[in-house]
């Protein structure tokens, strides 16, 4: 009886800048990205890097990559809650934080 062995492999990688071993011209590409960003205002160019073994479609590629910001935006917009919960407390009862900032 063969027995069947499912072989895969996923490398993912995310960067915002150019790699200390890049090119000349990948060094030149990253800062064009930043001054394009200080241009737009408040956008971050990032760069993503995916190898997958087998290989998906594009879509379910896509599909992962949408669901993945999703996420991504939930937690945020739950950060910026508790930091706004957080002002607006510090603004309110600023003597209970005075106090934990001198134990």
């Amino acid at each position: 009886m063969k027995v069947y062995k499912p072989e895969w492999r996923c490398t993912f990688n995310v960067s915002e800048d150019a790699e200390e071993s890049a090119s000349w011209k990948a060094r030149l590409a990253w800062r064009l990205r930043k001054f394009a960003d200080r241009m737009d205002g408040d956008s971050r160019t990032f760069k993503l890097e995916c190898n997958l073994t087998p290989e998906i479609s594009q879509q379910d590629f896509s599909t992962c990559l949408g669901k993945g910001f999703e996420v991504t935006h939930s937690l945020l917009t739950q950060l910026a809650h508790q930091a706004a919960c957080e002002d607006v407390m510090r603004d309110a009862k600023a003597e209970l934080y005075e106090e934990g900032e001198q134990r």
